[in-house]
């Protein structure tokens, strides 16, 4: 077969290795110590590259990492566990696949002329981001037993498996950034998966490929990789279209199944004509919370999810080899981060930088090759985009630091050394502790903190005992190329996020929502997250309780925090967003007033007072809060102010407003939903239902999250018009992404009475109950008994006995 085109699924091409000095040595290698230091890389030539997210690769024994795991996951499961630490740790599972063929484009033909032409090819991209599936040691091809994995098996059979491959950050949408412009995280200046997007004229691996003809498509599973980061400059194609959704929001509002991403891939492959294109596929499986199918009930539930995404990367495989892609493709499977999983007190990631959440796994398969091969030199992100400019033939961008892995795909030769750089600023920006940077070559790890670490990992590679006190000058010598490195390095400030996107990410475990500290502080000064890692881990358990509805327990965890350090203003938020969703409204006002203390700017904490204050009917004062968001925030201010206005009775100041909302996001039907209010709110139902009909197709075309109460108050109109059938499934559908809509339950009780449907009416209160079991939720279905003739049950929920 060709080896001189180009296959890609992920971040390779199919052309046959060969050596690029420019494009292998780059700019500055990372400044590094003078001290022994076996650095080297590795990537694919046509590829299919399944990027696992979120995975570390450790693979020295841990039997205790699997024990703490289960302990996580299933308290049930078996004890015994031998296996080696998990390589693959981490939760969203990506896989991005690209098919590259050729340097230059092949002559006209048919469809098979171009493949006999030039071989084509896909890399996949797949990774677990959050999950532990992409630790590098989750996989069986690292060691671990307790899930079947045949299809990378297979694949890894056919690769070049990297023992020692690193991520520069902790977090999903950085590490992108990283990977697919070859930059690190502080020159493409995303360093935070909240409050940042990329820049307009980035370049990117997408866009020079596309410069030079090849087709580029990019499919994604979750929420941070969305549109509006930026990440999808250079794709011809990105789709990254969730499920409709709402503000209360679950995971599965946030991310989509893996097959559905996996089935819009296959469909762009298949309609490509030119065999030189560049996919990027991502998979969020596994993640929590664990939900595999239940073909995988067998397995402990996280275990479940790896086998699931396991059968995602092989339908992948066999897509290709049914379009004769497989064979004449460059495939690569890596992760962007890895999973704490405990080993160092995080569960998660992004506090910290030890091997569990820097340490991922990558394997390339060749065009071709058929042969596994190991290597056990220390290779990097940044490696990537060298390596694929290499393999395709494309010049090399002298300004990159990364090195061209060509030589060690067939063992021919070796790379220049290098210290690999790290960097995790969750801490500091979201809570005003310190933020981490790390360097790692052959043997060491320093970790710059307020209390610097030194690990050497051939002696220590689970990194429990630091040697830095007893190795002054190794960490003299790393701490000062760590410094030259960072010097002009900056923390830039994120931008303001809204409340709905915080909810959103919050939702995918990206909690904390920002810190007063000034960033011009030295990091030393500051607390060091050693320090800090348990009430993190506090804070993500009460978030964690908030996502399962178990709102009264997060409410006491979260004061809990609050009684320990009253600065933590994202714990403020989430607290006023819990108590929100209780119908607690005066207290979670006051609990949304001492975020504005703490950072009186916040978009998200003025308008969810305003909203609250709305509710309590204090409209001067909603009024008051909705205006200081509207530089930040400008849609969901003009929309709360609309709505304000309606309260006040005033038609033409609701319409002015509704206006703005659109202008500032044209996705938002706001004209239409305030025409159909106004018809409402003077009984005039046949009226109100055409405009806020029409406001629901649009939104349902234009967005993907849901605005409150429009499904509520089209079935209200028909229910009032007696139209109770087609009343009921708007209803339902208000239930369903607003559960804590008590008004679209009352109608739906009433609705349920109305058509005799006793049973059902008495099921709807009891819910209604459950979903708001406080003094406003008992006083409304009292009202509701009441009404339906029931004084005894109403008596019941008065005593509150339900």
């Amino acid at each position: 077969m060709h080896t001189d085109g180009h296959g890609w699924i992920g971040e390779t091409t199919g052309r046959s290795a060969r050596p690029c000095a420019s494009a292998r040595h780059g700019r500055g290698a990372l400044a590094r110590p003078t001290i022994p230091c076996n650095s080297v890389s590795s990537v694919a030539s046509s590829f299919i590259c399944v990027y696992l997210c979120s995975s570390a690769a450790d693979p020295d024994p841990c039997p205790s990492v699997a024990e703490r795991r289960r302990s996580i996951i299933d308290s049930s499961g078996p004890q015994e566990d031998s296996d080696r630490a998990r390589p693959w740790r981490a939760g969203a599972a990506a896989v991005a696949m690209g098919a590259c063929c050729g340097g230059d484009p092949p002559h006209h033909g048919d469809r098979g002329d171009l493949a006999r032409a030039a071989p084509r090819g896909a890399v996949a991209r797949g990774w677990a981001d959050r999950s532990h599936l992409h630790r590098h040691a989750d996989l069986p091809v690292y060691g671990y037993r307790h899930v079947s994995t045949p299809n990378v098996d297979a694949l890894a059979g056919d690769s070049t498996v990297f023992d020692r491959a690193y991520s520069h950050t902790p977090q999903t949408l950085p590490a992108h950034a990283t990977i697919l412009s070859g930059e690190l995280p502080f020159e493409h200046g995303v360093r935070d998966n909240i409050g940042f997007t990329i820049k307009k004229d980035q370049w990117f691996l997408q866009r020079g490929l596309r410069e030079r003809g090849w087709a580029t498509g990019g499919f994604v599973s979750a929420f941070v990789l969305r549109k509006a980061t930026g990440i999808d400059q250079g794709f011809d194609t990105f789709d990254s279209e969730m499920p409709a959704a709402s503000p209360e929001l679950s995971v599965g509002q946030v991310q989509r199944d893996g097959a559905q991403t996996l089935a819009a891939a296959e469909r762009w492959v298949d309609a490509r004509r030119d065999p030189r294109f560049f996919l990027f596929i991502h998979f969020y499986e596994p993640h929590k919370p664990y939900e595999p199918p239940p073909r995988y009930r067998q397995y402990l539930p996280y275990d479940g999810e790896i086998a699931y995404a396991d059968e995602l990367v092989g339908r992948l495989i066999d897509h290709l080899k049914a379009q004769q892609l497989y064979d004449r493709s460059t495939i690569v499977l890596l992760s962007d981060h890895g999973e704490g999983l405990g080993d160092h007190g995080e569960q998660e990631h992004g506090l910290f930088l030890y091997q569990e959440t820097t340490h991922v796994p990558l394997m390339i398969k060749r065009p071709g090759d058929g042969r596994q091969r190991r290597v056990a030199s220390p290779v990097q992100h940044i490696d990537l985009v060298p390596t694929i400019l290499d393999l395709v033939g494309a010049p090399a961008r002298t300004s990159l630091r990364g090195r061209s892995l060509g030589p060690l795909l067939d063992g021919t030769g070796t790379i220049k050394e290098t210290g690999i750089y790290a960097e995790a600023l969750y801490s500091r920006y979201h809570f005003g502790w310190s933020e981490l940077y790390s360097l790692t070559d052959a043997r060491y790890r320093l970790i710059r903190a307020p209390r610097d670490e030194l690990y050497d990992l051939q002696t220590d590679p689970r990194e429990q005992s630091s040697v830095a006190a007893g190795r002054p000058l190794i960490r003299q010598a790393m701490r000062q190329a760590l410094e030259s490195t960072i010097a002009n390095a900056s923390i830039q400030a994120p931008s303001a996020v809204s409340e709905e996107d915080q909810q959103r990410l919050a939702a995918l475990g990206y909690v904390g929502t920002g810190s007063k500290t000034p960033l011009a502080l030295p990091g030393d000064t500051l607390p060091d997250p050693k320090d800090k890692v348990g009430v993190l881990e506090e804070y993500r358990k009460a978030t964690e309780l908030a996502g399962g509805l178990k709102y009264p327990e997060a409410t006491a965890l979260y004061r809990k925090l609050l009684a320990r350090d009253p600065e933590m203003s994202d714990v403020w938020l989430q607290l006023a967003q819990v108590l929100v969703r209780q119908g607690l409204t005066a207290e979670a006002v006051s609990a949304y007033r001492e975020v504005i203390k703490r950072i009186p700017k916040d978009a998200g904490s003025l308008l969810g007072a305003g909203s609250g204050l709305l509710r309590l009917g204090r409209l001067d004062e909603a009024r008051q809060h909705a205006e200081l968001a509207v530089s930040a925030s400008p849609a969901p201010a003009h929309e709360l102010l609309a709505r304000i206005a309606l309260a006040r009775h005033d038609r033409d100041g609701a319409l002015r407003e509704a206006r703005l909302a659109e202008q500032a996001d044209p996705t938002l039907p706001m004209p239409l939903y305030v025409q159909g209010l106004l018809a409402y709110n003077q009984g005039q139902y046949a009226a109100a239902l055409p405009p806020l009909v029409q406001a629901r197709d649009q939104m349902l075309k234009r967005r993907t999250l849901q605005m409150n109460d429009l499904n509520y108050y089209i079935g209200d109109s028909l229910a009032r018009l007696e139209r109770y059938q087609e009343a009921e499934p708007y209803l339902l559908e208000e239930i369903r992404v607003f559960p804590h809509n008590t008004r679209a339950r009352a109608s739906l009780a009433m609705l349920y009475r109305a058509e005799g449907r006793n049973a059902d009416a008495e099921r709807a209160i009891q819910e209604l109950l459950r979903v708001s079991p406080t003094a406003e939720g008992r006083r409304l279905a009292e009202r509701l008994w009441t009404m339906f003739g029931e004084p005894q049950k109403a008596a019941a929920v008065k005593r509150g006995a339900g």
